[in-house]
């Protein structure tokens, strides 16, 4: 290369990385601004400095979510310290008020199971566990194009619900991308693949607490409350019904799609070269059995499920399935996100906006099952444009200030809706692995959106309020 070209490159990437920062910066101070007027004309109202307050981060963050003028990790983290300087001090509200429990979201039960999960999840890919998941499926359920369809979904879905979605998606797409090339871009098939694998990864994270980030939200958000839900207590409504729209997708995608009439050769699926410890490997499936076992059998022994996180933290490292390195990959800003939407919800709820927001919800011309299903559907709509953690983050303070048995069963029904967004390539991080290929164009997403859209929320509502009448 010349150094004209050197300078060229350099100074192309100067301009991009300068725009970017203007764009960002940009962003930033408008969505300030923006919550600014908003928060002006909502003074109005007379609520007192807190409320208004709240009311402020609230919507700025809403905004920065939104336009991720800063990564949604960074807006977790400025809640938090926003919080602590608002009450911890005397700048802008006058009496100052305990700030620990803002502070304290960073070790809350919920962060402790997600991290549990999370070292499960790398376990399991550091000795290729996944991928004899995936060579498990093709000896069970053979080379019939609907019945591997099938099965693929099935065994994403149940491995989201211990991995992390994206994790699973990942490893799903890259054992059966030299088919999908193979078949090529116009193969209904391949079609069905790269749309039900990311699906199956997304809605099987229903299932369980670590399964997806706002079912570990509604939980730790109804811990705050004094309602604790168990995570066996969580699998008798997500499981099944993580797994009956899962199948109920992969019905939709064998009529839409016609995958019956598909020719395939998984001869050309490529076997893994990798050596694996067969003690490492070992260490990781009875800890994964330990683990999920504790977790599922809480109301016999009593220990919570956040101290049973500790069982993959000490058996991984001390086995050596995971060292100090592996332990910087995991997505750690995942967990700060979810701190500063914890911390944002408490807000709400003490400083008294939740419930004053609520009681003008309730006070609308409609049945009280009418607002718990539009939570629903917002919140899948929310979550098709935003981060799903981020919608939970703001609905499901809300949800919780309904009236008995709605202010339990809609911060489910939330945490469901949320999972269900897979309208667009950049809706769930499945979706965009899955586009990143080149293999799909963006409009065959709007066949899973469109589906989970309306399936999703239904049948969430009908299901979580028939688990908390008879359960909970």
């Amino acid at each position: 290369m010349s150094t004209s070209d050197s300078r060229y490159a350099a100074e192309k990437w100067y301009r991009k990385v300068k725009l970017q920062w203007l764009f960002n910066t940009s962003s930033f101070i408008g969505n300030f601004v923006i919550a600014l007027i908003i928060t002006y004309f909502f003074r109005q109202l007379g609520y007192g400095t807190p409320v208004d307050y709240v009311f402020f981060l609230g919507i700025l963050s809403i905004g920065l979510w939104v336009t991720e003028a800063i990564p949604p990790f960074a807006v977790g983290i400025f809640i938090i310290i926003m919080l602590v300087f608002g009450f911890g001090t005397d700048y802008i509200i006058s009496e100052t008020a305990p700030v620990d429990v803002y502070v304290e979201t960073w070790t809350s039960n919920v962060i402790w199971l997600l991290l549990g999960g999370f070292f499960l999840a790398q376990g399991m890919k550091e000795v290729e566990l996944d991928r004899w998941l995936f060579r498990f499926t093709i000896r069970k359920f053979g080379g019939q194009p609907e019945k591997l369809l099938m099965g693929l979904m099935l065994v994403t879905a149940i491995a989201s619900m211990v991995m992390s979605n994206t994790a699973t998606t990942a490893m799903m797409i890259s054992s059966i991308l030299p088919l999908i090339k193979l078949l090529g871009k116009t193969s209904n098939y391949s079609k069905a693949l790269l749309v039900g694998i990311p699906a199956a990864a997304s809605v099987g994270g229903i299932g369980t607490i670590i399964g997806s980030t706002p079912n570990a939200i509604a939980v730790g958000a109804l811990q705050e409350q004094g309602i604790h839900i168990t995570f066996i207590d969580w699998m008798l409504v997500g499981t099944p019904l993580g797994l009956l729209l899962v199948f109920l997708f992969y019905k939709y995608l064998s009529s839409k799609l016609k995958v019956k009439d598909t020719q395939l050769d998984l001869s050309l699926l490529p076997q893994s070269d990798a050596e694996i410890d067969p003690m490492k490997r070992k260490a990781v499936i009875v800890t994964l059995i330990v683990t999920v076992g504790l977790w599922v059998t809480e109301p016999l022994h009593g220990i919570p499920v956040a101290a049973t996180s500790a069982v993959p933290i000490l058996f991984l490292t001390l086995t050596q399935v995971i060292n100090s390195e592996q332990v910087r990959s995991l997505p750690w800003d995942t967990l700060m996100l979810v701190a500063g939407g914890l911390a944002l919800g408490i807000a709400l709820v003490d400083v008294g906006l939740a419930d004053i927001i609520m009681n003008k919800i309730n006070n609308l011309p409609v049945a009280i099952a009418v607002v718990a299903f539009l939570f629903s559907m917002i919140a899948v709509l929310l979550s098709n444009v935003m981060s799903n953690t981020a919608a939970a983050s703001i609905l499901i303070p809300l949800a919780i200030t309904l009236p008995s048995p709605f202010g339990i069963a809609v911060p489910v029904i939330v945490a469901i809706s949320c999972s269900c967004s897979l309208l667009l390539p950049v809706s769930t991080p499945p979706n965009a692995i899955a586009y990143a290929t080149g293999m799909i164009d963006q409009k065959e997403f709007r066949t899973g959106g469109i589906f989970f859209i309306f399936a999703g929320p239904i049948s969430a509502f009908a299901a979580v309020m028939a688990w908390v009448w008879l359960y909970v």
